[in-house]
């Protein structure tokens, strides 16, 4: 069933989809590379911090933990069984999305692109490589009896979708500077 598989799929990425996010509306702090440098670039950039990097693992963990909440009750009011998250993976998903935009920062500043410069692919899907990394690691099992095929067939398609949705929206009322 299509709309199950879509259901899963979101309700499954949301700890993963939320963390970049909520790390921007925390804006600021120290910057992971403490200003290092490889060459002639930094390694990630000022736009990487330990706080935002925190308060969106955080985010994502607590997210996971209110969609544990509410799971059955929606189970029950539509018929649909949205998975719930281990706590093990609720940290994979949130901490591997961060994880998975920090290493494409890094390739970033490697390929020569400054800071909110596009690129394309790698900035829709960065987030979802390291949350399904960082899930499969911290809970096999729970990965891989959610993210059946289907399910990432739709994540690897409604993401791109979703993500630049959302980033133009976040343009348009100035809480960031680009549009991607």
């Amino acid at each position: 069933m299509l709309v199950g598989l879509v259901v899963t799929a979101l309700w499954a990425m949301l700890p993963a989809y939320v963390p970049n996010n909520a790390a921007v509306l925390a804006g600021g702090g120290r910057p992971i590379d403490g200003g290092r440098t490889w060459g002639d670039r930094r390694l990630l950039g000022d736009g990487k911090t330990w706080r935002g990097t925190a308060v969106g693992t955080l985010a994502g963990v607590a997210l996971a933990a209110g969609l544990n909440v509410v799971a059955a009750p929606i189970a029950a009011a539509t018929g649909l069984s949205p998975p719930t998250f281990p706590p093990a993976a609720a940290v994979g998903l949130a901490a591997g999305a961060m994880g998975g935009d920090i290493a494409a920062s890094f390739l970033k500043r490697r390929s020569g692109r400054d800071r909110g410069a596009a690129f394309p692919g790698l900035d829709q899907l960065d987030f979802v490589v390291g949350a399904l990394a960082f899930a499969v690691v911290a809970a096999p099992e729970w990965t891989q009896a959610t993210f059946t095929p289907g399910v990432l067939v739709v994540v690897l398609v409604a993401t791109p979708v979703l993500h630049v949705g959302t980033n133009i929206i976040a343009y348009l009322i100035g809480a960031k500077n680009e549009p991607w």
